[in-house]
Order: structure tokens, then sequence, then C-alpha cells
């Protein structure tokens, strides 16, 4: 692109007085990459909320945007993380007491919420939690497109609005669309990718030793799983600059410069460690899920993906508008490139993508675990790379005609390939054509522009000796020179009577900006509408949940008992609205908190990594849940208003939270239902437990009068109705849900327990289906462990103390999972790793301690702490040296 747009502002600024004085003016680099960065910035912001706007989403529209985990996961834990950051929760950073009964909080903070900019969600009020995360999602996107913009003037000198305009066409590529926008936290790495090839460019050029591995550091810590993967992507940038570069011309420098890369991530990653070893390990002891296996998508949806308007999470997301994607393809015909940079940056490209698609290195992109739902989470990386390899090509200036044909013919070759998949959308072609159409105007008005530029003017595709343009520098000296000589070329052009010259330019980026704009807001668009029709959903935050949390707020008694939220829509509910319940979703939830609850008549989705609430009064008894919100909706819920539902909360008397049993084996009937397994952790037989006689689609049994019915079927779907009473919906579905315990109705007075099924596909029951609860048994049993449990609970962020009777043996068992990190004593006695009764933390007692003790500290803390100690020395030796050699 000519630069005249360019160099008539920096002529401007010159006028009035800015960087005067004789020698180069070392300012105009970094003013020009300031210029691109804050207007790719601008621009990016302004696309991502019209593609909402567009699309009627919330915050500028009445629609939904929690689709899939946004709603399950992110929006829950963005509530509960404001809630912590202003001292309103129980917890602390190691511990939650809002989720499955007490759950390893630094770990979900490593995983979801370690992003500095997650931090602003503490300046928003509670019921705009919404909006919060919008904003956090948005600042996100806006700084990864900022961040590419600088990254590209840093590479190679060239025109910023350009850059600007490819900065934002990475940071509103279809994979933030598709992905990254509906899970923010992978939005960390989109901007890590462009930060840690600028790590690269520093230590390649012997820049910056210090600073750069604080920026690695950042970039783990805000979110490793993905940081991860841009590294590997920097890697692959930082390859191709070494073997091209003009610095690192020679193989001492090349060594010297990937050493000090080296250095640099070693040290940033190790400074990160007392967050990602805690996350790590905390994956080691998550509920695993199903093992994966990688089938490579149809090369023709992987081409579709390439197009704007067309969204899968079955294949990579690789749109970043159809401009931008022109100006990649003609890297390998633009003989204004120097070989080598066409060469290396063009197999970049093909082997990454490539890679995609190659089971070993799917698995290198993914640490080496297939993931379960979004197999191309990586493709962020080579959007980075397309754009890279779009911005050599054009830096320099317009590509010649040759290359646009050339580039063209692939791009038509593309859509042409592509336009049998399902992925591709009515809106595909006509947005692809019209930001073509666009692009080609954009590149014959700067072609135009280059002709009518006065002899010596920088930009216009000059060639040396053997007809090849040298590669553009890229030191700082060579920088300046370089924007010096740019400068001196617009002093000549200012003078001349070209001001049509100096307009073709201005019109042809502004051209090329409203074809990368227009294609993108379509894409955003489309791919909301999309999701929204053809993923799960939840509604938006409203009356239901400030109803539920006013409620919860009310009666929380804690710790003299849990308070439970019951069902809130959308998911995680005790994070939305508080409470101590069950209901939790990570992808860190313990396989001990999953199993145990599972066991015992619980729900779960997601593979058994989000146990649901279970409104049973055995296990209410067994969790100290004393207060437990019902609620009854006023309307089905939609994806256009908030939902509203009328709240009540019930109280009745539960065990404390820590109770004493007889033994470390726990007494009760054997069997492996979760009604026998209740009873064997409640030390008391309260269910009568028949053999139901089954026929047909209907089973029949005797039981009780006036007990109550419970059926009990983890793998069944469809209803189950007691005669006389309504039918009552399970929706098991292995291995993904795990169908709850469900109440059917009181038995009659004949005794008679006739149960009718309607399954959807095969009814699969286990041996025990049905249980019937005499309350007089529970009632009995509860004022039994009441009376021996403790006499007084006190809780801190991470630890519990209890008080108990005199005398007391047997085991103190603490209502909460046995996750790793407990520790607990007796007495006066050391912590030591905690016993397990029946899945639950259990303290052995020998009758001379009247108090128990114990603490929570999440698994991998000392050993990152140690890691971290040494990173910061080692930051440290190199800050010294290096400030030695300055000086020296």
């Amino acid at each position: 692109m000519p630069p005249v747009a360019e160099t008539v502002l920096d002529e401007v600024e010159a006028e009035s007085g800015e960087d005067a004085g004789p020698g180069p003016r070392t300012g105009a680099p970094a003013r020009r990459g300031a210029r691109a960065a804050g207007a790719a910035a601008l621009l990016t912001a302004v696309l991502f909320c019209l593609a909402t706007a567009l699309s009627r989403s919330h915050p500028f529209g009445p629609v939904t945007r929690n689709v899939v985990d946004l709603g399950q996961q992110y929006l829950p834990y963005h509530a509960y993380w404001r809630s912590f950051l202003r001292g309103e929760t129980h917890g602390d950073a190691f511990l939650n007491w809002n989720s499955g009964f007490g759950a390893n909080f630094l770990g979900d903070v490593g995983t979801y919420l370690s992003s500095p900019v997650d931090l602003l969600v503490v300046f928003f009020p509670a019921d705009r939690i919404e909006l919060a995360l919008y904003v956090v999602t948005t600042v996100k996107i806006t700084a990864a497109g900022a961040a590419m913009a600088a990254l590209l003037l840093r590479l190679r000198p060239g025109p910023w609005p350009v850059a600007a305009a490819l900065g934002t066409a990475y940071a509103l590529s279809g994979w933030t669309f598709n992905f990254g926008s509906t899970v923010p936290m992978w939005l960390d790495g989109l901007a890590a990718f462009p930060l840690l090839c600028l790590v690269g460019e520093w230590a390649r050029t012997g820049r910056r030793p210090v600073l750069g591995p604080l920026v690695v550091a950042l970039a783990w810590i805000a979110n490793f799983y993905t940081a991860y993967m841009a590294t590997l992507g920097a890697a692959v940038v930082l390859a191709v600059r070494l073997l091209t570069a003009e610095e690192t011309a020679t193989v001492r420098r090349r060594l010297a410069g990937a050493l000090r890369a080296a250095r640099s991530v070693l040290v940033g990653v190790g400074l990160a460690a007392p967050l990602v070893a805690v996350v790590f390990l905390g994956t080691k002891t998550a509920d695993p899920t199903p093992e994966v296996t990688f089938a490579p998508a149809a090369w023709t949806d992987v081409l579709a993906r390439f197009l704007p308007a067309t969204a899968s999470t079955a294949s990579p997301a690789l749109f970043i508008g159809t401009p931008a994607l022109l100006l990649a393809l003609t890297l390998p015909f633009n003989r204004a490139v120097a070989p080598r940079v066409r060469a290396a940056l063009t197999a970049a490209v093909v082997l990454v993508t490539l890679s995609l698609q190659w089971e070993p290195t799917h698995l290198l992109w993914h640490a080496g675990a297939s993931p379960n739902g979004v197999p191309y989470r990586q493709a962020f990386v080579l959007c980075g790379l397309l754009l890279i390899a779009a911005w050599f090509s054009v830096a320099g200036g317009v590509p010649r005609p040759a290359a646009l044909l050339a580039g063209g013919a692939l791009l038509g070759g593309l859509a042409w390939a592509a336009r049998g998949s399902v992925d591709i959308d009515r809106w595909t072609f006509p947005a692809s054509g019209a930001a073509a159409l666009l692009a080609l105007i954009a590149a014959l008005l700067a072609l135009a522009a280059a002709r009518r530029e006065p002899s010596g003017a920088v930009g216009g595709n000059h060639r040396d000796s053997t007809g090849t343009a040298p590669e553009a520098p890229t030191g700082d000296n060579r920088e300046n020179s370089t924007a010096t000589a740019r400068q001196d070329s617009a002093r000549t052009a200012l003078k001349a009577p070209a001001r049509p010259a100096r307009l073709l330019p201005l019109l042809a980026v502004l051209l090329l900006v409203a074809a990368q704009a227009g294609e993108a807001a379509v894409t955003g668009k489309r791919i909301e509408e999309q999701q929204r029709a053809e993923v799960a959903w939840s509604p938006r935050t409203g009356p239901w949940h400030e109803a539920a949390a006013r409620e919860v707020a009310r009666a929380d008694a804690w710790p003299r008992h849990r308070t439970d939220p019951g069902e809130v829509p959308g998911g995680n509910d005790v994070l939305l609205v508080g409470g101590q319940g069950a209901d939790y979703y990570s992808s860190l939830t313990s396989e001990t908190t999953s199993r145990t609850l599972v066991s015992l008549g619980f729900g779960a989705y997601a593979k058994g990594r989000h146990p649901v609430t279970l409104d049973n009064p055995v296990t209410d008894a067994l969790f100290s849940v004393g207060t437990r919100m019902r609620s009854e909706p006023a309307e089905p819920v939609r994806q256009d208003a908030p939902p509203r539902a009328t709240v009540t909360a019930t109280t009745v008397p539960v065990p404390p939270l820590v109770t004493v049993r007889p033994s470390a084996r726990p007494a009760g009937p054997s069997g492996d239902s979760a009604f026998a397994r209740q009873e064997r952790l409640l030390g008391a037989s309260v269910y009568e437990l028949p053999a139901p006689r089954r026929t047909g689609r209907a089973l029949a049994a005797h039981c009780p009068a006036g007990s109550e019915v419970w059926f009990w079927a983890p793998e069944y779907r469809g209803t189950a109705t007691l005669a006389g009473q309504r039918p009552v919906r399970f929706d098991g579905k292995p291995p993904a849900v795990s169908a709850a315990m469900g109440a059917l109705g009181t038995v009659p007075a004949s005794g008679e327990v006739r149960i009718a099924l309607d399954p959807e596909g095969r009814a699969r029951l286990p041996r025990e289906p049905v249980g019937c609860l005499v309350r007089a048994r529970l009632d009995t049993a509860v004022d039994r462990l009441t009376a021996t449990g403790a006499t007084r609970v006190r809780t801190t962020g991470h630890t519990v103390t209890a008080a108990l009777p005199p005398g007391s043996t047997g085991v103190a068992v603490l209502a909460v999972p046995r996750i790793s990190g407990w520790s607990c004593a007796a007495g006066d006695a050391d912590l030591r790793p905690a016993r397990a009764y029946e899945g639950l933390v259990a303290v052995p007692l020998d009758g001379r301690a009247d108090t128990v003790h114990c603490s929570f500290r999440p698994p991998g803390l000392r050993l990152g702490g140690a890691v971290g100690a040494a990173a910061l020395l080692a930051l440290a030796a190199t800050g010294v040296l290096h400030r030695r050699r300055s000086r020296g």
C-alpha cells in the first residue's frame, strides 16, 4: 500500500513542531505503532458491538447470549468472582464453600478468572453481571486486535492504517465469534499470541530480557491452556524470523536468539507456576471425561471455514476476512517480498494448516490430550499466521497485478471447493463476494496512486538488481531510517500538485476497512444466531435470580447449616445467587465430588463434571442442608426475556456440619443402590427397598402406607408416573447426563405401588430403582446425629473447627467431599491428610479430644511456590547481568 496517507499525517506533525530537531526522528515508528494499536482497538470494539446489536443480543437487544458454557460456567463464575473481590463470600482464594459442598477455588481461579481483565467485574453492580462479562469479553478481543496491529509494525514497517485493519481482522476472526466470545477465558490466548511473538522479537534482537519473561508469565497466568498454544505458535513465528531476518543472518546469532527466547519462556512459565501447578494437579484429580479419538474434519469443511458466516464445533474456525485472506494468498507470488521470506512464511502456514488435521500434531497442540467438544481450539494461531503473511505481502506496497491474480485464483478455487460443505450459510457467498469486490476496487486505487507517486517514494515495490525487492530492515535504526526516507518522500509529494494522488490511498484504505468491517459484522451476527438456534442456551439473569438471591441472603445460617438455592435457570446456581449447595460445574470438578454425589442419587451433566442439586430429605440431612429454596416459574423460560418465578424457603432440623459416627466402617444395609449408600452414610435404615415386579412398561411393588416413593435410575430418559400422581421427568443420557433421584408421590393406604414408565428408547433400570422413605425413621436418625454431633462449628475461608461432646469416639465426619488438599487433626495433634468416610472428610477420634480442626490447601501450591521463587531469582539475575552489560 503506498504510504502517502501515512506520511501526510507525519508531515503535519512535523510542521507543528513534534519531533523537531536534527537527525532521524526516532518517535515516528512509535507513533505509528500507537496509532495502529489505537485504531485497531477502536474498530474492533465498534464492530464486535455492532455484530451483537445486529443479532439483537444482550446488551444491545433482548435476546440472551448465554449459550452453552457461557451461561453454565463463565457467567456464574464471574458473578462469584465479583462477590469474592468485594469480600461477600464465605470462602477465600483456596476454597469455595458455595459450590459442590466445598470446592478447590484457586484451581477454578487459574482456569476461569485469573486474567487481569476479569477484575473489571468488581466495578459493576450485582444485577449487571451479564453486562460486566460482555465488557470483559470486548476488552479482551479489543486487546488482541491492538496487540496484533502493534506486532505487525514491529515485524516490518508499513502503513499503519493497514496494520490496524489486519489487527482487527485477527481479533474478529471466525475463531473469536464461534469459540472465543462464548468461552472468554480462551480470549486471553488470542491476545497472548501477538504478545508472545513480540517477546520472540525482543529475544531475537537481544532486547528487554526482563520484560519478556514478565509478558510470558502474564500470558500463562491469564490462561495457561491457550497460552501454551500461543507459545507454540510464537515459536513458529520466531523460527521464521530467525531464518529470514537480517539481524540473525549467521548461525551464531540464530542460536543466541533461540536461547534467549527459551530463557524468557522458561522463566516466565516458572513465574506463573504457583497458579499453573495448582491447575495442572487439579486436572489430574478431576472427574475424567470419556476418551476422545481425534477424527479430522473433511477438507471441504476446513476450506469452508475460511469463508464468512460459517459456524461449527467440528471444524476449525479460520475466517479472517476475504481481503485479508486474499493478501495472504498473494504472498507466494509477490516478488516484491524476499524469496526466503516468502518460502518460510508460506511453509509455516501450510505446515500449521496440515498440523490441524494430523493426530500426532493435534495432540501436540492440545498438550497430549484430545479435548472434548471443540477439537480445533488452536485455530487462532493459524489465523494469526495468515495475517502476518498478509502483512508481509502488503507492507511494502500493494501486490502487483500478477500476484493479485494468482491470489485471487487461489481464493476462487478455495470457495469453489468449499461450495458443498454443510457449514456454508446463505450469507457466506454474498458477504464474501461483496468484500472481494471492495478489496479489488481498493487494490486498483492503490495501484493507481502508486503510479502517480514521485520518483523515489517509498512503498512502491522497488526492486534490486536481481529483480526482487529486498526484505525491509527490521532493526530500530533501520526502522528509523526507513521512516525518515518515507517522510522525505512525503515532503516531495506534498510540494507537488498531486492532491488526487494523496486522496487515492486514503480512499483505498477506507474501502479495505469497509470490506473487512462489513464481513466481520455479518459473520458475528450469523454465528450468534446459528448458535442460539442449534445449541443449549441459558436465559438472561433477572427477576428469578434476584428473588432467589434475596431469599438465600435472608435465610443464610452458615456454618450452622447449609442453604441450598434449589434450581435456578442457567446452572451453577449457588455461584449466581449464593448459598452452599451441590451445584458445581467446572473442568476441575473432583472425581471424588462427582462420584460421591452421583452415587448418592444426585444428578450430573457434562459427563459428571456438573453435579446438580437434589431435593431429597436424606441427602439434606447428610450434608446439613437446613434451608432449601423452591421456585415456581411464572412463565415458560424464553430467549428474549429474563425469567420470573416465586421463590419460597423451607427450613427443617438437620444434623450439624460435623457429626460423629461410631466406627470407620459405616453401618447399614448392603447393596450398591443410591438408597443403600445413603443409609450407610446416615448410619440408619430409613427406606423400604422392595423388589419391584416389572411388567412391560410398569413397575409394581409394596411399601408402607404413607411412605414417600422415590425413583432412581441414572440412565433412564423419559417419565415415571405413580398411580394417581403427575408424571415426573428423568433425563438420563449416559455418559453425558446422569438423572437425579426423584420423588413420585405418597404410597396409598393399600400399600400398593404402581409406576408407569414412558421411556424414550430402551428403559435401562438398576436392580433397586424404587425406595420408599419412612419419615419417622429419618427423624430418629437426624435426632441421633444431632445429639452426638458437634456442639459448635466455626469456619474461616478454608478451615473448619468443631467442638464435640466430651469423650466422643469413632469418627468425626465433615459433610464435605474428601477432595485432595484436606488435612485434619483431633485436639492438638498435627494436621495430617484427612481420611475418607464414604467419600466425605473424616477424622479418627480416640475419646480424648473434644475438638477437630480441618484445613484445605490446594494441591500444587507448595511446589508451584518453590518453582516461582526460583524463577523470580533467575529473573533478578538476568536483570542484573543485562544492566552490567549495558553499562559495559
